[in-house]
């Protein structure tokens, strides 16, 4: 009988572990974030994005206030066009808002950072931001670096 109660305790004991594990990974993913408030996508092009995923952050000022819902390319110019989905009501953004690519860290994740305009009009769903700021690529500036040594 004891060891039929030890048995159900771990049992319990892993079993809260298993939730526990399932509850923080959906908190740290984002998974359902947006879907509780309403929200509206724009867009964005860049240069280059590397190392930017889908379902990246999307923040102004240090706080999160949409994900990334989809990269494209427009293979006629050759520009990744990035679909941002910003939580709350169209009119928060101005439409010279201007967004970069950030890294959190030295080697974190990539996120899309919103720098606010001043102008009074402001960005709809589908509008597209025009100040933009591609990904500092490190392998690109050793690499500059490099060739500028030898000169």
């Amino acid at each position: 009988m004891r060891m039929r109660t030890i048995e159900i305790s771990v049992g319990g004991f892993v079993l809260a572990g298993v939730i526990g594990l399932v509850f923080l990974a959906v908190q740290v993913s984002g998974v359902g974030e947006l879907g509780e408030r309403t929200s509206y996508t724009i867009q964005a092009r860049f240069d280059d994005v590397a190392g930017l995923r889908e379902r990246a952050r999307v923040s102004m000022a240090g706080v999160t206030v949409g994900r990334v819902r989809g990269i494209d390319v427009d293979m006629q110019w050759g520009d990744a066009i990035v679909t941002l989905e910003i939580m709350g009501e169209p009119g928060n953004l101005t439409i010279d808002t201007g967004a970069k690519i950030l890294t959190d860290g030295v080697v974190g994740a990539r996120y899309v950072g919103l720098l606010p305009g001043s102008d009074e009009e402001t960005l709809g769903p589908g509008d597209e931001i025009v100040e933009t700021q591609g990904a500092l690529v490190l392998e690109n500036l050793i690499g500059e670096f490099l060739t500028n040594i030898g000169k």
